[in-house]
């Protein structure tokens, strides 16, 4: 992308598909010897650390790509309350599952409207250069605290390297 983005001198924009459930993470997985514990696992919970994640990353990587002078822009965004396959994960009965999609119902986005943030990050002139910022409904919204937090985006960009490290060596 840096490549293509300085050849063609058209900006890449890199998006990461987050949560409003971000908030709900107390970022307490940033423990590579017991990241894949079994025993402390609740998927609800996990849900919400990939999601504070994803803008921890986005926000680490457009650091890195403005100190590289890069023409490129990171960015997250959470897209709404979609219903998609996801629910299959969860262990509910079909009763109860259809009761609660015809409450959430007001609440539901189309996949189109919750692909719409996507798009207008994606393609939209107005966000041309803005890096490092979490949008809502293609507006830019605030995050809770911990996805603001610098010191937790590069502890996490550490955490994966070194993820990446130990999985190289079992490779090997």
């Amino acid at each position: 992308m840096k490549a293509t983005a300085k050849q063609t001198g058209i900006q890449g924009r890199i998006i990461n598909v987050a949560s409003n459930t971000h908030h709900r993470s107390d970022a307490s997985f940033f423990d590579v010897d017991t990241i894949n514990d079994k025993s402390k696992y609740n998927r609800l919970v996990a849900y919400g650390h990939s999601k504070l994640a994803n803008i921890l990353h986005a926000n680490a990587l457009s650091k890195y790509l403005k100190e590289e002078g890069s023409n490129l822009t990171a960015n997250s965004l959470h897209p709404g309350i979609v219903p998609t396959n996801i629910v299959r994960y969860i262990n509910l009965n079909t009763t109860l599952l259809k009761i609660l999609a015809f409450v959430a119902q007001p609440i539901l986005k189309s996949i189109p409207e919750g692909a719409s943030t996507i798009c207008y990050l994606a393609l939209h002139p107005k966000v041309k250069g803005v890096t490092g910022k979490y949008f809502i409904n293609c507006k830019e919204a605030i995050p809770s605290k911990q996805a603001r937090d610098e010191d937790l985006a590069i502890k996490l960009w550490e955490f994966s390297e070194e993820l990446l490290k130990r999985s190289n060596k079992k490779v090997s």
